[in-house]
């Protein structure tokens, strides 16, 4: 008959030695695994041309993007792309979308009012972006200081109410426009006595029906219809 002793030593053999303290978690006791960095992605965001869209503090402006006076504004219609881990911005153009118009473009207008030191421009379309109804076109200004390369004594003497403009966009704030090039100015002008096309005239036009003489800044295309 097996003693006391026998069993004991029958019931413990082949125990783990592992204690019950070791094998036994703590409730609420989990594993942990240390976070893993993440690169920094872009954030987007939609912009239409003249958005501020962040300032030279936060960013460095990239494609689609310029820099005025210490903030960044959007120079096209399009997505926002700010990038983290290069601190930069930049606009991606949205295709298929009616024009918007940019700095730097080429637009045809109808001159609506002469001032002392503006012509009033309504603009019409963009050069090389079809005919299409422009998204943010809103009423231009020439400046009397962005005329021409020479001094204007009387902006009356270079732009007429009806007057057909060609200039260059300078801003989009402000929406300023510059007819300082050649081929940039007036494009088809009306006599101001009876209404028709006045015809270049040794450097000047003059009204092939009553023979009136005016001046313009005229574009280099003047009557040829070529934008």
């Amino acid at each position: 008959m097996a003693t006391e002793t026998e069993i004991v030593e029958e019931e413990t053999h082949g125990e783990p030695e592992h204690s019950i303290e070791e094998t036994i978690e703590e409730p609420g006791e989990e594993s942990v695994e240390e976070p893993v960095e993440e690169e920094p992605k872009e954030e987007t965001r939609s912009a239409l041309p003249g958005d501020l869209i962040g300032t030279s503090e936060e960013f460095i402006p990239r494609d689609g993007a310029y820099l005025d006076g210490g903030n960044i504004y959007a120079a096209a219609s399009g997505i926002v792309n700010i990038n983290k881990k290069e601190r930069s911005i930049s606009v991606t153009p949205v295709t298929n979308m009616p024009p918007h118009l940019q700095v730097g473009d080429i637009v045809i207008g109808q001159v609506t009012d002469v001032k002392d030191s503006v012509a009033l421009v309504e603009i019409a379309g963009i050069k090389g972006k079809g005919e299409r109804e422009i998204v943010n076109a809103e009423q231009a200004a020439i400046h009397v200081s962005n005329v021409k390369d020479a001094y204007v004594k009387e902006l009356y003497y270079e732009f007429a109410p009806f007057d057909i403009v060609k200039a260059r966009v300078l801003d989009l704030r402000n929406m300023r426009l510059s007819t300082v090039n050649k081929e940039l100015g007036v494009m088809k002008a009306y006599c101001g006595n009876c209404r028709a096309v006045l015809k270049v005239d040794n450097n000047k036009l003059k009204c092939p029906k009553c023979e009136r003489t005016e001046t313009r800044k005229l574009s280099s295309d003047y009557g040829t219809g070529i934008i």
